[in-house]
């Protein structure tokens, strides 16, 4: 029982100050009670009570959803819960603290269609995961309780069809396990995608998917050609032609969990030559290496589009180096002459390079040279409490040596920073910026990738790492694009904000989504207008609905 006391002078006449101060405390205790009686009577919904809801909603051919829906004292929901993050800096942040209350593994559309449909019922959110690397952990995490995660993890076939180069890829399938059914089943096909295996699809390919061989065929997302999909209210198109073009236009880069869940991908594969040339070429920390990192500023994204050349600068033992990278569709007869006619400052010769085939340059990428293609197939690879925070940019003109020496001058101050700069052009500028929600084609040279790492799990080291990490984004800021600065999707980033509620405007999400969709943003928020108008697929840094 609560009671309020209040005591006043009843006079034949109350000034309106008495007046306007009764009313006040009323109205407070009014919305003090309502909130009481919301707390005691909305119980956060249980397994039992999606349980009930799942057996309701299901018919003959519905599987036990016991099996598939996993509490928090299940030894499942603990296994899937430890393989959710691939960084650790993420579990330290405020909205880790609420925990979904299950944990749904559905394996068939209609499993994923009777969860949407009881969430909804229940009231409570939805977070769609396929992999692990998601930055913020926004497919995972949330600001905002009761909520559930709908992990696709059952959802990988992969079934690859020669006669017409394509391939049905489910939702929850990794890179990793695309490449290796492709490589079993030719020698000549591959796809152009990112170069960590253990990435899942999902997230991926609906987020655009950079990739070596991206300057040659584009996008992951610029290579989807049809799609299975659920939208809010359950409805399942089983085709693009179902869902119609703007939906279809509006997964492909602009970030699928926006607007419904994704099933499968149908993807088109690509010819590769049987031979394939990599090669890695180490500079240390003098005058050279930023000559040469400014001069391949200036050629990378001129380069014939068989070449894939990128930058990584790291911090290794108190000395910085810079790391060149490079995937070459073709053999070392070709790329020898090339590189000597085009980027000599360099210096590559015969014995730097390797050829192989196009699925050990998936190896050679990730570091993993020589073992076995069944690597490609480990879904967790963990790095061992590894903590980071990471950014993006996009950039128009060469960066001047002297503000390349200024981000010399700034990787002494920390212990692992990173900088991964990517090279456009080809393909990439050949797709128009509004053919998918990914806008940055041509006018950009190259990509930037920011990261800090530490592994001390202590809040001053922390604040210390995303302190640099900020003040490093605050340096380039005259350096890269601007109005407004571009950043991509794939590299979530909450600095650039966040929706705070279910009603978030699109003015307000303009501050993050300009920068990660450019034009297409207002294209985005009126698919979703249609799609989803209540804005049941929502996270902190979501697709607003639009609607006109």
């Amino acid at each position: 029982m609560i009671y309020l006391c209040c005591s006043f002078k009843h006079k034949k006449t109350k000034t309106l100050r008495m007046r306007t101060l009764e009313a006040f405390v009323v109205s407070l205790f009014l919305v003090f009670l309502v909130k009481w009686v919301n707390s005691d009577s909305n119980s956060v919904p249980g397994r039992e009570q999606f349980l009930s809801c799942m057996s309701t909603h299901s018919d003959s051919s519905f599987t036990n959803p016991r099996s598939f829906i996993h509490e928090p004292d299940s030894s499942l929901y603990t296994e899937l819960s430890q393989s959710l993050s691939q960084n650790y800096r993420i579990l330290t942040l405020n909205f880790t603290s609420q925990k979904p209350i299950l944990i749904v593994t559905p394996r068939t559309e209609s499993e994923i269609q009777r969860s949407l449909l009881c969430s909804r019922k229940l009231g409570v959110q939805v977070r769609t995961k396929s992999g692990g690397h998601d930055y913020e952990g926004l497919s995972y995490l949330s600001l905002h309780s009761p909520f559930i995660i709908l992990d696709l993890v059952n959802l990988r076939s992969i079934e690859i069809n020669l006669a017409d180069e394509t391939a049905w890829v489910g939702a929850g399938a990794t890179i990793g396990e695309l490449y290796y059914k492709i490589a079993k089943s030719s020698k000549i096909h591959g796809f152009p995608a990112g170069t960590c295996p253990s990435v899942g699809v999902g997230g991926h390919f609906s987020g655009g998917g950079f990739g070596a061989m991206m300057r040659k065929h584009g996008l992951a997302a610029d290579n989807i050609v049809d799609a299975r999909f659920v939208d809010a209210n359950g409805r399942i198109y089983n085709s693009r032609r179902e869902m119609g073009e703007d939906l279809f236009w509006a997964i492909r880069g602009g970030g699928a969990a926006s607007f419904g869940v994704v099933v499968s991908w149908k993807v088109k594969l690509v010819r590769v030559p049987e031979k394939v040339t990599c090669f890695t070429r180490y500079l240390p920390f003098t005058q050279n290496m930023t000559n040469t990192v400014h001069r391949w500023q200036h050629i990378a994204a001129e380069l014939e589009d068989n070449l894939f050349i990128r930058v990584i600068i790291y911090n290794s033992g108190g000395s910085v180096q810079a790391t060149f990278q490079a995937n070459y569709l073709g053999g070392i007869d070709k790329l020898i002459p090339l590189m000597n006619q085009k980027f000599p400052e360099l210096g590559l010769r015969v014995q730097d390079c390797s050829e192989m085939s196009w699925i050990d340059s998936i190896m050679y990428f990730n570091w993993k040279k020589g073992q076995p293609l069944e690597t490609l197939l480990d879904r967790e690879q963990r790095y061992n409490d590894l903590y980071f925070k990471a950014k993006s940019d996009f950039v128009k003109n060469p960066v001047p040596e002297i503000g390349l020496e200024g981000i010399w001058k700034r990787f002494h101050e920390v212990e692992s920073p990173m900088m991964i700069l990517e090279p456009l052009g080809g393909k990439m500028y050949e797709i128009g910026e509004s053919e998918t929600p990914f806008p940055h084609r041509r006018g950009n040279l190259y990509n930037i990738q920011y990261m800090v790492k530490w592994r001390v799990k202590d809040i001053g080291e922390m604040e210390k790492h995303v302190r640099w990490m900020r003040l490093l984004y605050r340096y380039m800021s005259v350096y890269v694009s601007g109005s407004p600065r571009g950043a991509y999707l794939n590299y979530r980033d909450l600095d650039l904000g966040m929706n705070r509620g279910v009603n978030t405007s699109f003015e307000d999400a303009r501050l993050w989504g300009l920068r990660y969709f450019g034009s297409n943003f207002k294209r985005l928020a009126l698919v979703k207008g249609k799609i989803d108008p209540t804005n049941f697929f929502r996270n902190e840094q979501s697709i607003p609905p639009l609607v006109v």
